[in-house]
C-alpha cells in the first residue's frame, strides 16, 4: 500500500524553494548551482527528485514544455512560512502564540530595531 503524501517541505524541500523565491523560474541546473554556491553540492539527479517531489506536492508549477523544464513557485513565500508557523504553533506550544513568543524572547534578547518593528506591528493590531 502507498504511503499518503506529506504536505510538509522537508529540510532539503524547503532549501530547494528557498531558491525558487529567491530565483523565480529556474531549471534543475540552476537550482542545483545555487545550491552549490551555498555549499551543498547535491547530484543533479537528487535536485531532479526533490523538484519533482515539490511539483507533486503542488508547491511548483511547470511552466515549459520542451527541455531544459523551467519552473516556477505555485505558492509563495508568505503562504509556505505561515502554514509552518501555524503547524509549529500547534505541535510544539499547544496553539498558544503566547508561549511561543515567550519561548522566543527569553532565548534571545531583541535588537533594538525588531523591538520597534514588534512595537509597529503590536500597535497596528490594536488599531484594527
Amino acid at each position: 500500500m502507498a504511503r499518503p503524501k506529506a504536505k510538509e517541505l522537508t529540510e532539503r524541500e524547503l532549501e530547494v524553494m528557498q531558491i525558487f523565491w529567491d530565483q523565480g523560474e529556474s531549471t534543475v541546473a540552476d537550482v542545483r548551482e545555487s545550491m552549490a554556491k551555498q555549499g551543498r553540492d547535491l547530484a543533479y539527479t537528487t535536485v531532479a527528485t526533490l523538484v519533482r517531489i515539490l511539483l507533486e506536492k503542488g508547491f511548483l508549477t511547470q511552466t515549459t514544455t520542451e527541455r531544459p523544464f523551467r519552473f516556477f513557485p505555485a505558492r509563495t513565500y508568505e503562504e509556505v512560512s505561515g502554514s509552518l508557523l501555524g503547524d509549529m504553533v500547534q505541535k510544539v506550544f499547544a496553539g498558544s502564540r503566547m508561549n511561543l513568543l515567550v519561548r522566543l524572547f527569553e532565548h534571545r534578547k531583541l535588537t533594538p530595531a525588531e523591538q520597534a518593528r514588534l512595537e509597529e506591528i503590536l500597535n497596528s493590531v490594536k488599531k484594527k
